[in-house]
């Protein structure tokens, strides 16, 4: 704890203006051995459990399959991991959580349903449950015994949570709340038996959580719902009539409810990043062996330069997700062991440290859903024909990957809330976004133009160089729209949003670049060839994307000279040198035809 809590510390978002060295970062690499043996336990788990029994999931006749399902993942330790010790659990932390959301990912409608009881059905109870609420309900979450479930969306109120309408009165003699509303979207609502339920008191403009046990009445449901995807998980809408709910069992302090939801949905938007990723990685597998077995002719589709792009760009993005994901994992662990060290109470430490890392939460969340949406289109094109029909696993991957870019705040709430943050916490001084941004205007004004390094310098310079550009073209871009744009800035969500993919693009491939640069220190650079391949094809396309990006936002706002000047500077922080990604991505996928699998985890 004293080692982690004397690290240096970064803040949320601060990578955009600080730079980060390799020995600062986590990658998956880093997992110890007690670690992997966790992952493998899951990964058995799913392939014995749930995977055979796909079809019958997704027929969705029984709820009572999905809960024997957690029951068994909850025997094995699987629902315990982050609870606290003094509560029954293993009080593991977040990045060994990843960890098993990383490799149950592949589970389908069965991560969901994990996700859901062990992260915004928990973790609710965890953060702000007083002591005697925590020790009544969490042993009994952490084995499975007790199944849990969150209701916040309702039919008038998705994005804009705090509009519910679900009330709460006070009974006449103090001791009870009637809790009187519809909620839809409920995922595990079939069979659980612990609901946290957002609802307004009385006239209050902000919302209230509460815990209700099933058998308190006044609860009923409707059948469960017909999705396009994920059809496995329990999906309904959840009626609360006279629902008579003891005081005692509001989670927090009145009107704390928005705030409950907010933060945990920072927590489930990282997580879902790694589910995501898991699912990616199984959809990836499926396509390289089904192009090992297809024949066309005469030879295996493997072998054509086509496919080979497919899937190299497939793994490029993969190597990217879990460089992200895991560094900045281990960022909120640093945070929260330092809080501790310093005094702050465990469950006010987690609270604050998902908070600061609210910007990568978001920017994860949306591209692992994004990365998956990717991966599993592509699996359907590699299958051809057979990835139109019911009978391949194309078909599954493809239809559960579209609900992740909803999940946990749509991709668009997520790009808008990554740059707003920014915005408003370089306002508040809390990060030098905009000092950092008047930075790059003088230097651009001097006249000094935008240099590279030259390509295979040593310490990994050039590529260096090519981060450090991608951020001053976003600084740029950014400070000169809110310049111009001033007061009226948050509402140009399509500004917003090309900004934001800036943002994530960077983020993303900087951790890639982390990455691969501490594997070569520590291993050399011929043994890590192909994780230098991954590397460079993912960061010549970024900066292609980022570029492509800050016209599109730069073209929304500027004219005349001012056009001129700021595409003038987004040219020059655009170059590279030449480079052979063709080569690259045989090379990338040549290995993973050999291996069978995805190999560079």
């Amino acid at each position: 704890m004293e080692a982690t809590a004397n690290k240096e510390l970064i803040k949320g978002g601060e990578f955009l203006i600080k730079e980060t060295t390799a020995d600062q970062v986590f990658i998956p690499e880093d997992f110890s051995e007690e670690q992997r043996m966790m992952a493998q336990t899951c990964e058995d788990f799913v392939q014995k459990e749930v995977v055979p029994r796909l079809e019958e999931i997704d027929e969705a006749k029984d709820p009572a399959l999905m809960s024997s399902l957690l029951d068994k993942a909850g025997e094995l330790g699987l629902l315990a991991t982050g609870v606290p010790t003094e509560y029954d659990g293993f009080g593991m932390d977040f990045n060994s959580s990843m960890l098993i959301t990383d490799y149950t990912g592949q589970g389908h409608s069965f991560v969901v349903a994990l996700s859901a009881h062990t992260g915004i059905g928990t973790l609710p109870i965890q953060y702000y449950g007083s002591e005697a609420q925590k020790a009544k309900y969490l042993p009994k979450l952490a084995t499975g015994e007790w199944k849990a479930c969150y209701c916040l969306t309702e039919p008038d109120a998705g994005s804009d949570a705090n509009s519910g309408k679900t009330k709460a009165e006070l009974t006449e003699d103090g001791k009870h709340y009637i809790i009187n509303g519809q909620k839809m979207w409920i995922t595990n609502g079939g069979f659980a038996d612990i609901f946290i339920v957002f609802a307004k008191i009385d006239d209050d403009k902000k919302l209230t959580a509460f815990i209700i046990e099933k058998d308190f009445g006044g609860i009923t449901m409707n059948a469960p719902e017909a999705k396009m995807g994920i059809k496995g998980s329990d999906t309904r809408q959840v009626f609360f009539n006279d629902c008579k709910v003891p005081i005692e069992n509001m989670l927090s302090t009145r009107e704390n409810g928005f705030k409950i939801a907010v933060n945990i949905l920072n927590i489930g938007r990282i997580k879902l990043c790694a589910s995501t990723h898991g699912g990616a990685k199984a959809a990836l597998n499926h396509s390289i062996g089904y192009a090992n077995e297809r024949k066309q002719f005469g030879t295996s589709i493997a072998n054509f330069g086509a496919i080979k792009h497919k899937l190299a760009q497939q793994a490029v993005r993969l190597y990217a997700t879990e460089s992200a994901m895991y560094r900045a994992g281990q960022n909120i662990d640093d945070s929260i062991a330092a809080m501790i060290a310093n005094g702050t109470p465990e469950a006010e430490a987690k609270l604050k440290s998902f908070e600061q890392f609210a910007i990568e939460c978001a920017l994860l969340k949306v591209f692992g859903s994004e990365t998956i949406d990717y991966v599993s289109d592509e699996m359907v094109q590699i299958y051809g024909g057979m990835g139109y029909s019911a009978d391949a696993p194309a078909d599954r991957c493809y239809r559960d990957s579209r609900i992740n870019r909803i999940f946990e705040g749509t991709n668009e709430i997520n790009r808008i809330l990554s740059i707003g943050t920014i915005v408003t916490r370089s306002m508040k001084g809390e990060l030098n976004v905009m000092g950092a941004a008047m930075e790059v205007q003088k230097e651009l004004m001097s006249g000094k133009k935008p240099e590279i390094a030259p390509e295979g310098s040593p310490n990994f310079a050039y590529e260096k160089s090519l981060i450090s550009h991608m951020k001053k073209a976003l600084l740029v871009s950014a400070g000169a729209a809110v310049q111009a744009l001033n007061k009226s800035f948050s509402e140009e969500q399509e500004i917003m949003i090309h900004l934001a993919d800036m943002l994530m693009n960077i983020y993303t491939a900087e951790s890639a670049l982390l990455r691969t640069e501490k594997l070569v220190n520590r291993n050399g650079a011929d043994a890590c060839q192909m994780q230098l391949d991954l590397c460079n094809v993912y960061l010549h396309d970024t900066v292609d994307s980022v570029y492509m990006s800050g016209k599109q936002a730069i073209s929304a706002f500027a004219e005349g000279d001012m056009y001129k000047n700021l595409m003038g500077a987004l040219r020059g922080f655009g170059r590279t040198h030449a480079y052979n990604a063709k080569a690259a991505r045989r090379r990338i996928a040549d290995q993973m035809i050999e291996k069978g699998s995805y190999t560079f985890n």
